[in-house]
């Protein structure tokens, strides 16, 4: 079934594209959702008329994105996470949270969904995210992934104290058991 794309359809194609799918990915979801409209003479004679505003907005997404890849080039953002023993994680690092640290990084909003992080994170150290801004304009940013809680030394203070404590009560308890045998 031929659509005309009234938007960017990853895996698709762009705005104004005429594109071969399925009968019910078209009835079921792209219909519905008004993201594409049937591939009709009278849709095709006004996409025709429509173009010269299609390329209009598409150079302007085009000037856009590279606008963010330049301000994202060589961007370097830091995740805190809870790190275990060996650098492990505490669970992975996920595209929500990047999404979050190149926000607070550089103020600029970023779509978690177009966050290629490859594998997942659960190591502590340094990574390479990939954000894909607009088609084939893309963007590496180093991504740290850091330790929450830097102070563990007090941690290890308090389960010393612990074992002295259990360490005292054991010791009367052990001389009064002696105590009563003899």
């Amino acid at each position: 079934m031929k659509v005309i794309l009234l938007q960017e359809l990853k895996g698709k194609g762009g705005e104004g594209d005429v594109v071969d799918v399925a009968p019910g990915f078209a009835n079921n979801y792209l219909l519905p959702q008004k993201l594409a409209i049937l591939a009709t003479k009278g849709n095709l004679k006004q996409l025709e008329q429509r173009k010269h505003n299609i390329a209009k907005r598409e150079e302007n997404r085009i000037a856009d994105a590279e606008k963010m890849k330049a301000a994202l080039e060589g961007a370097t953002v830091k995740v805190e996470a809870k790190v275990g023993e060996e650098g492990q994680l505490f669970g992975s690092v996920t595209a929500v949270m990047v999404a979050d640290a190149i926000k607070a990084a550089t103020d600029l909003d970023v779509d978690k969904r177009r966050l290629e992080l490859g594998h997942a994170i659960k190591t502590a150290g340094e990574h390479e995210v990939v954000y894909g801004i607009y088609r084939d304009i893309k963007v590496s940013v180093k991504l740290l992934v850091g330790n929450v809680d830097e102070p563990a030394e007090a941690k290890v203070v308090e389960v010393e104290e612990t074992v002295e404590v259990v360490e005292e009560t054991e010791a009367p308890a052990e001389a009064a058991e002696t105590a009563t045998e003899e």
